[in-house]
């Protein structure tokens, strides 16, 4: 949504009335455009990587972190002794948003992508290909790890290929979906949410590794409107 330019005093309307009216313009806006805004704003899409700089991005501080490069628009986290990540030092929303990027295994057999996002006031931590390569989930829920909750899901995947994510967070609910395919719907009324203790400073949003050379690309993060609770799918047809 493009800023609304400020609202000029014009004959037979006072300034006060002026800045009531630009307000009312201003929420008009974001109700047409659903509030889907973008939160941190590198080119006003919503961007939180410009494919040349770490930006606001910083190497996270894992003791034995592989090395954080630039390479070919995207951020490269090699293989490290276990953990390679990056957390974002930016402003950040913690409820009502959708982020998207692509990521890939470059080399190894683990997770080469642990996004760990807020929820309100909690950490969470989408996991996809852990425990040898396959596991994908949700750690922490109800205190169980993404191998071992109702989220668990088994995908394989391949070396050297760009796959898309897509997480959405609201008041309710945290979905994902991996090249289109829904992977996680969860509820989260009753549920209680947190994250493993090796993730801990890439609070609150951050890109992991596991002994797994990974990147990243395409990181974008924006607002979303709350919705309705919708009951959970049975299956996701893997």
């Amino acid at each position: 949504m493009r800023p609304i330019a400020p609202f000029h005093c014009v004959s037979g309307v006072n300034q006060p009335a002026a800045r009531v009216l630009t307000m009312v313009l201003v929420l008009a806006a974001m109700v047409m455009g659903g509030c889907q805004r973008p939160q941190t704003d590198d080119g006003g899409d919503g961007s939180l990587f410009d494919g040349q700089t770490l930006g606001q991005w910083k190497v996270t501080d894992f003791g034995g972190q592989g090395e954080v490069r630039i390479g070919d628009g995207a951020i490269v986290m090699e293989m490290g002794q276990d953990m390679t990540g990056i957390t974002w030092t930016g402003p950040v929303v913690r409820m009502n948003y959708e982020i998207t990027c692509e990521a890939m295994r470059v080399d190894g057999s683990d997770f080469f992508c642990g996004l760990t996002f807020p929820v309100n006031d909690k950490p969470c931590t989408l996991i996809l290909g852990g425990w040898g390569g396959s596991v994908c989930g949700l750690s922490n829920i109800d205190y169980y790890d993404a191998a071992n909750n109702e989220t668990t899901h088994m995908m394989s995947f391949e070396n050297k290929r760009w796959y898309a994510v897509r997480l959405r967070v609201t008041s309710n609910r945290i979905e994902a979906w991996v090249d289109g395919k829904p992977i996680v719907n969860i509820a989260l009324e009753n549920r209680h949410i947190d994250i493993r203790s090796e993730v801990y400073l890439c609070q609150p949003l951050g890109f992991a590794t596991w002994q797994t050379a990974g990147a990243v690309r395409n990181i974008r993060m924006v607002g979303v409107p709350d919705e309705p609770t919708q009951p959970a799918p049975d299956s996701f047809g893997f």
